[in-house]
């Protein structure tokens, strides 16, 4: 019998335990019974795979060129309380000597 993906992260390493199926690689447990189709989520993963929620505090990975300034995101600035948002730059945030930003999740890693 081969076992549905994990509907958050969409890992095939799922087991069952107790009448729920549980994902290993972010943690979510669900019973396979009842129909979670209505239920629209998207993950982000940072540059490592790591699932980002809303609130988490991240780290740039590279310079990130600022459009407009002569400055750039240095490598290593950290990020505090991102939110996350469903378009190409998924991450918006405020970052301190430049103000509101727009980040991709593929140059930042959970910290």
């Amino acid at each position: 019998m081969e076992l549905p993906p994990c509907p958050q992260c969409k890992s095939s390493y799922t087991y069952e335990m107790d009448g729920l199926l549980v994902c290993p690689e972010c943690g979510h447990e669900w019973n396979p019974h009842e129909s979670n189709t209505a239920e629209d989520t998207f993950v982000v993963k940072d540059c490592n795979g790591n699932i980002l929620q809303n609130g988490d505090t991240v780290i740039t990975i590279k310079n990130l060129p600022v459009r407009g300034s002569a400055q750039s995101i240095k490598a290593g600035t950290k990020v505090r309380n991102i939110r996350l948002v469903n378009s190409d730059h998924n991450i918006d945030c405020k970052i301190d000597g430049f103000g509101a930003m727009a980040l991709k999740s593929e140059f930042v890693k959970k910290a």
